[in-house]
């Protein structure tokens, strides 16, 4: 009497190996969602130092009012929209994440805001596109 269940052949082994340690790759490697969120909770905290951490050195960033294609600047800039109380806690509405994209819908100053970013597989942000209407900050600025 024979007992299949007992008898497990190597190739069978082998793929059961392949597939507990794809799963804890896998479960290892982060989202593009849970990077930009660590870097946005970073730079809602105002720690600049760990959101550094989270960009390519040549980051893209491009919206209505800025454009940056480095790093430093484009935090020191963020530096200045945190202390001014032009950037706040985003207030997310909706998500979209595929692949190495996340999107994020927030709102701001009563307008919904669209952040775009791509993460490298290197677990690094190389491009952040934000959209939104800019003349209610513009009109802003001009009365002052």
């Amino acid at each position: 009497m024979s007992d299949f269940g007992s008898t497990t052949s190597p190739k069978d082994k082998f793929h059961r190996y392949l597939r507990n340690a794809m799963q804890k790759i896998e479960s290892s490697v982060k989202s593009a969602k849970e990077i930009v969120m660590e870097y946005v909770q970073a730079t809602e905290r105002q720690d600049f130092q760990s959101a550094r951490g989270y960009l390519k050195d040549n980051v893209s960033y491009v919206s209505p009012l800025n454009s940056f294609d480095r790093a430093e600047p484009y935090l020191k800039y963020n530096l200045h929209l945190y202390q001014t109380g032009q950037l706040v806690k985003f207030d997310i509405k909706k998500e979209f994440a595929d692949g190495n994209d996340y999107c994020m819908l927030h709102e701001w100053n009563s307008q919904l805001v669209c952040v775009w970013y791509h993460v490298e597989d290197d677990g690094k942000i190389s491009s952040i596109k934000v959209i939104f209407d800019p003349r209610a900050f513009l009109a802003g600025a001009k009365q002052k």
